[in-house]
């Protein structure tokens, strides 16, 4: 049986309710998963935090393998991430280029 990506889990488990839809919730995933980013002070004491960190960052890069393989054909953009690594279809990019290296919502207040 084939182990699905971190993220995608995290996605599908997101979307239960509409399973069809969980590559919609990938931004959500990727949003947790920086969330648990750096280890708290009990994971410190039974693991080393930067094995953990590079652990997340790699479950992080599978956002975009996880967006290109959902998508259908006519959504491929041809665009890459910032990196240059991974082909991004439009579902990974939401309109605004920044979502390729900002994983959440802008909290700015605008005046």
């Amino acid at each position: 049986m084939e182990q699905r990506a971190l993220i995608e889990r995290l996605a599908r488990h997101l979307s239960a309710d509409r399973p069809d839809e969980w590559a919609s919730r990938l931004e959500d995933a990727a949003n947790i998963l920086a969330t648990l980013k750096d280890p708290d002070a009990v994971m410190m004491e039974v693991g080393r935090g930067d094995i953990w960190r590079s652990m997340i960052d790699a479950a992080l890069l599978q956002r975009w393998e996880a967006a290109w393989a959902s998508a259908k054909p006519q959504e491929v953009s041809g665009g890459t991430d910032e990196e240059d690594q991974h082909t991004l279809s439009e579902m990974a990019v939401g309109g605004d280029p920044a979502d390729q290296i900002h994983l959440g919502k802008s909290r700015e207040k605008k005046s």
